[in-house]
Order: C-alpha cells, then structure tokens, then sequence
C-alpha cells in the first residue's frame, strides 16, 4: 500500500519564536496514525525544529538544496549539510524555484541526482501554469517536467522520490482546481511513470497534491483514487488547520 503524506512547506514564515510557538502548537495536537506528517521551516530554523521534534513523529524536510556537495556557491545549502542536522528529506522543483529563481529541468536533474546519490527522500514539484491549462498543453508541460527531471534516474532510485503536483494555474489566480482535475492529472503521471519504469514503481510512488489544499476540501480531495496526500501552503501556519487536513486523510 502507497505511504499517505502531508507535508506542510512555511516558505519565507516565521522567525525563530514563530517557528517554536508553532512547533509547540503541533505537538499539542497529539498524535496520528496512517500518514506521513512533515514540515519544511526556513533553512536557517531546521536544526532549531530537528531539536524541537526529535521526541515527536513529525518530520523536518528542507526546502531547497544545491546540487553540489561544496564550493563557491554563496548561500547553498549542500545535502551534506542538512543530512549533518538530521534532515533526510527535501523539497527540490517547487514553482517558486521555477519562477523567481529560474530553476530550470535540467538543474533539477542534478539536484535530484545528487540527493538519491546520498540517500535524501525528495519530494519533486512539477505543475502547469494557467496559459498551459488554457492551451490544453498541460499535459505535455507535465510530462515533460518529469522526463527531463526524473527519467534518467535508474529504477531503484525511484524509493526516494514523493512526487507533488502543483496546478500553478489555480494558485492564487482566482481559478479553481476540482478534485476531479486533480485525480485525471494524477492518473495521467501514475500512467506516465508505469510505461517508464513498470507498474510497481508506479503503484507504489506517493503523488501528493498541491493545490491549495484546505480543511474544507481535504477530504474530497484525498478520497480520490491517485492522490496520496499534500504538499500544504498557507494552512501549513497555522497549526489547527494543519492538522484538520492532517485527519482528513
């Protein structure tokens, strides 16, 4: 049976008493069972929340990470430096990257490599933005995220990789995702990667959603067939809502 995942993703939040009072706030909720909880505060607040977690089942992951393992790049993070404050999972392609850091496919490719090659889970972001939603390409945008990416990888890589759609287009833009778009795109990359690497693979990678999850729709989102959880934003700040979406798995 695939893994069942929320992951909540703070970006650029909290500063080191935000990041505890938060923190606090989660613990309190208790417990869980049947999924995977994982939260991404800002890099300089990692070891802070390892330390702060290390007697709960939450799980710290990083939100970027350079391809390369040292050398003169200033202000990288390398996956030894995480992997040294106890943090073994990351998230690498998110849409922020793309966007305002021009991360591009071929890029990612390394830092992928670079991180199965040290044993680092990575949840891989890919998504179409609304211009290709509305040409009908989002399809062919998607596939093509995750071939250049993901595809070279050999097929025992793939136990490191949770995959997290990301419909840009219903991000902020006053557009709306259904749970139906979501299944039909999630079924189309299951597809995608059984014809690559066989069904196995296929059946047994996490594909998270990504698109604005909240309390309120969670639950519809998550009953369908090929989503395996999500990739939270703005309800990852806040602790009760989190955790709504959390039990609604």
């Amino acid at each position: 049976m695939r893994k069942k995942i929320v992951a909540g993703n703070w970006k650029l939040n909290n500063n080191q008493q935000e990041t505890t009072a938060l923190i606090s706030a989660l613990k309190a909720k208790g417990s869980f069972t049947g999924v995977e909880v994982k939260v991404a505060p800002t890099s300089i607040h990692l070891a802070q929340a390892v330390a702060e977690l290390n007697d709960s089942a939450i799980e710290v992951i990083g939100q970027n990470m350079h391809q390369a393992t040292h050398g003169a790049f200033t202000g990288e993070i390398s996956v030894g430096m995480l992997q040294s404050i106890g943090v073994n999972s990351v998230i690498l392609g998110h849409s922020e990257r793309r966007a305002y850091f021009n991360e591009t496919d071929e890029a990612l490719a390394q830092k992928v490599s670079t991180a199965v090659d040290h044993d680092m889970e990575v949840v891989f972001c890919f998504g179409e933005e609304l211009e290709d939603r509305k040409a009908d390409n989002h399809f062919a945008v998607v596939e093509g995220q995750l071939r250049k990416a993901l595809f070279g990888l050999n097929p025992t890589d793939w136990k490191y990789i949770v995959l997290a759609y990301e419909p840009v287009w219903a991000i902020g833009t006053g557009e709306t995702a259904s749970p139906e778009q979501a299944q039909e795109m999630h079924a189309f990359i299951r597809n995608l990667v059984a014809e690559a690497f066989g069904a196995a693979i296929a059946e047994n990678v996490a594909i998270l959603y990504g698109g604005s999850v909240k309390p309120a729709n969670a639950q519809e989102i998550f009953s369908k067939p090929d989503v395996d959880g999500g990739l939270i934003g703005g309800a990852a700040l806040n602790a009760d809502d989190f955790f709504a979406i959390v039990h609604s798995i």
